[in-house]
């Protein structure tokens, strides 16, 4: 089966969250279980530098207001996996962050820059690009790739497969419905049931309407991208597509998040074998500006600072955790309000809170393997990756009870620990109160040092394994092939 991804990053090459990660390994344990798998991605400075052994595929002309576009073929560093590169200068060789300007606000020409990676990645897989590789099934990540379903969807020739996973809903490529006539798309699809959203076009709604099969990465948030709570006013297309929405776990890569062979952290360890835990512990606070304390509980944070992700709700309950003695590390940058809030801590909590704001994929694996305890108060989280990896390292982590965190997470209560089953600490309500008391609960389990080490281990036995995703994305690209069939017949 032939396997096209289409997606605006990648690990290594550029990542700005979660989903640069997951094409980093989702591509590569579809090819192991017997997939032949490509991928195509804007021509963004680190991905057109970074993409190696890069050959001339065709020249495509001026396409959405950009002068010049050509594709290249090379490969990924370290993977055996090729990628089409779009090389666009006028669009895509901008300085900085691939989706907003200097000033953090989008690129006026947002709209052109990714419609181009949906038209290129719907004329590949239609086989009018590239004469010797041809796609069963395209794949698109998110709202960047989404529209490549809707440009699939009215290619009168095109007899692939499409696959559309959400990876975050809340983020849905919404644009001025003045501007659709540069899609290059018919105006039938300019209504409610196409790609209209509130006086807007929507990329997230092309991937969700016009999809064979929709995906996101955690079951939980498939259901939950259903209701008025969590659907991000697109429940209605969601509910409307029936069975056509799954839900399936993300994987961690072991090759680069495992304490047992990480060489960039400061001593490795395992499950049976803790004591580099405790090294890790010391360097870090150390490093941090920290008090060097064994017996205090160092919480970490290693996240984009947004509302998203509930970290209003940790600032609330910061004095009591550190009455109770314990310790707060933070890696991460966004909301400058935020942001300069959890500076005056550590401010005012010398030695006890310490920021580093920013992110930085190497000290991330530091915060993994130091801290105690892992801070993922999301008000909602498609799947979530923090919890995942930190649980590889024994770093027991603190969740609202959602989405992939409700999947992933087993609460520490009672009968869990009785079962030995449990592997951190679960919520419910967006609270600073309700998070306090699981905190509290995290706190007082690790003054217990024989629990403390129950739960850690327990956490560290789980496999979120990519070889589990990729063999159920290849049962639904099965679906997604004999759906398409059945359309056309």
């Amino acid at each position: 089966m032939k396997v096209l991804h289409a997606a605006a990053e990648v690990f290594p090459l550029l990542k700005t969250g979660g989903l640069a990660d997951v094409l980093g390994a989702l591509p590569q344990a579809l090819l192991d279980a017997g997939a032949d798998v490509r991928l195509v991605l804007p021509g963004f400075p680190s991905i057109k530098n970074g993409v190696t052994d890069q050959t001339l595929v065709c020249e495509l002309g001026a396409l959405f207001g950009a002068g010049k576009v050509s594709l290249w073929l090379g490969m990924l560093p370290g993977h055996a996996i090729p990628i089409y590169v779009i090389d666009a200068p006028y669009l895509y060789q901008r300085p900085g962050n691939p989706y907003l300007d200097a000033q953090g606000l989008e690129w006026s020409d947002n709209a052109q820059r990714f419609a181009l990676l949906g038209w290129v990645a719907a004329h590949l897989a239609a086989g009018e690009l590239d004469s010797h590789w041809c796609p069963d099934v395209l794949h698109a990540h998110d709202w960047h790739a989404a529209m490549a379903c809707a440009y699939v969807a009215t290619h009168p020739a095109a007899t692939v497969a499409t696959v559309f996973t959400v990876h975050n809903l809340a983020y849905q490529g919404l644009f001025d419905e003045g501007d659709f006539h540069l899609m290059g798309l018919p105006s039938r699809l300019m209504t409610l049931a196409g790609l209209e959203f509130h006086g807007q076009f929507s990329f997230m709604k092309a991937g969700l309407s016009y999809a064979h099969r929709v995906t996101t990465v955690s079951p939980s948030y498939a259901a939950e991208m259903a209701t008025l709570e969590f659907g991000c006013g697109l429940e209605g297309v969601v509910r409307a597509r029936g069975g056509d929405v799954s839900g399936i776990l993300n994987g961690v890569d072991s090759s680069i998040w495992n304490p047992q062979t990480d060489a960039g952290i400061t001593a490795t360890y395992s499950s049976s074998a803790l004591a580099g835990k405790l090294q890790c512990k010391a360097a870090l606070q150390k490093e941090l500006g920290l008090q060097v304390n064994p017996k205090a509980p160092l919480f970490g944070i290693v996240s984009r600072l947004t509302s998203q992700k509930g970290l209003d709700l940790v600032l609330a309950c910061l004095p009591a955790m550190l009455a109770d003695g314990a310790q707060l590390a933070v890696q991460g940058s966004g909301d400058p309000t935020l942001e300069r809030a959890f500076t005056a801590a550590s401010n005012a909590y010398p030695g006890c809170v310490a920021v580093r704001l920013g992110y930085d994929e190497a000290f991330a694996h530091h915060m993994m393997a130091g801290v105690d305890a892992m801070l993922v108060p999301s008000r909602f989280e498609p799947c979530g990756l923090t919890q995942l990896y930190a649980l590889r390292y024994g770093t027991v982590p603190v969740v609202r009870r959602v989405g992939g965190l409700a999947d992933t997470v087993v609460d520490a209560d009672v009968d869990a620990l009785h079962r030995n089953e449990a592997t951190g600490f679960m919520f419910g309500p967006a609270t600073p109160s309700a998070l306090a008391v699981a905190v509290r609960h995290a706190i007082k389990a690790y003054a217990k040092p024989k629990l403390w080490h129950q739960i850690m281990v327990c956490g560290m036995t789980q496999r979120f394994s990519w070889d589990d995703a990729a063999k159920a994305y290849m049962a639904l690209y099965q679906e997604a092939i004999q759906s398409q069939k059945a359309r056309r017949a």
